[in-house]
């Protein structure tokens, strides 16, 4: 099967790596020339530098920012769309963190050219991409596109979960990364106070992850990345607090009553905000220690 991937940025180039070992026909696309000549260098496969030459795959994958971009991509009116260069029959797979409703517009707009969208986002960071492990969250209306994707689809992730109708594997996503989230916060608050207290986080972390509050943040993030202040999980600030926003949102847009959701969106906005997108979001814990008139401080300080 011929595939098109299309962003190989920090969990893009793992994934796209994977296909390639796996002995798939494999063409890139993004907007960094140099990173696609070098993929190509170390893993083979072709280059497309305008999306129309990717009309020949049979599958497109996109690992990009934001749903808004993705849909920029298949329908941008400016005249480099990849819409109109895609054959009836072929498979668009979106593994970016996507807005579910953006999502089931652009699948309509794709199914009336024949394309079936289907949308497959991650879990699982850097490492599970690099080792093919990632949970893959799977959502579509064609119920046939979905069982030809999913030998590509196991190429990247060990664990498959169908989700339900299109949109429904971005609204799990977000609903996950927000989870996630919520617990990253209550872990830095309880760091944070303790550390007042005189409570030193190292022990408390050492609790916390043998005892009732241990979450993946006091397992990993914490102990890893912000203790040592390494901060390199490899997720930026600005994807997460896209993801919580989307989940706030979805709950605003169901009308469902979700307090817990809207602190967790003006919490990590005000990260994102005293932080700047592109720094890694385990730092966000020292955008929220500003008591401290002498500026943010570790919590391992």
């Amino acid at each position: 099967m011929e595939v098109g991937f299309i962003g190989i940025g920090n969990m893009g180039w793992p994934m796209a790596a994977n296909i390639a070992r796996a002995g798939h026909p494999l063409t890139v696309h993004d907007t960094d020339a140099a990173r696609c000549a070098q993929f190509i260098s170390e893993y083979g496969g072709s280059h497309a530098r305008e999306l129309a030459g990717l009309g020949r795959c049979e599958f497109i994958i996109t690992m990009l920012p934001t749903g808004a971009v993705v849909t920029d991509v298949y329908t941008s009116p400016g005249g480099q769309a990849l819409l109109p260069h895609l054959r009836a029959g072929t498979i668009a797979i979106d593994m970016s963190s996507s807005e579910p409703q953006g999502t089931q517009a652009l699948g309509s707009v794709l199914a009336a050219q024949g394309v079936a969208l289907v949308d497959a986002p991650v879990s699982g960071g850097v490492p599970r991409a690099q080792s093919a492990t990632l949970t893959i969250m799977i959502g579509g209306d064609d119920a046939a596109a979905i069982e030809r994707a999913k030998p590509l689809l196991r190429c990247m992730g060990n664990r498959l979960f169908e989700t339900g109708p299109l949109g429904s594997g971005h609204a799990m996503k977000a609903l996950n990364n927000f989870v996630a989230a919520a617990g990253y916060a209550a872990a830095a608050e309880a760091l944070l106070v303790g550390r007042r207290f005189g409570l030193d986080p190292g022990t408390m972390l050492d609790i916390l992850n043998v005892s009732t509050g241990r979450n993946f943040s006091t397992e990993v993030v914490m102990k890893e990345h912000v203790l040592g202040e390494r901060f390199a999980t490899g997720f930026a600030l600005g994807l997460l607090a896209k993801d919580v926003r989307i989940a706030a949102q979805l709950a605003r847009t169901l009308q469902q009553d979700a307090p817990v959701a809207e602190l967790m969106d003006a919490r990590w906005a005000l990260a994102l905000q005293r932080l700047g997108a592109g720094a890694d979001h385990s730092r966000a814990i020292l955008s929220w220690d500003r008591a401290d008139t002498q500026g943010p401080a570790s919590p391992g300080a």
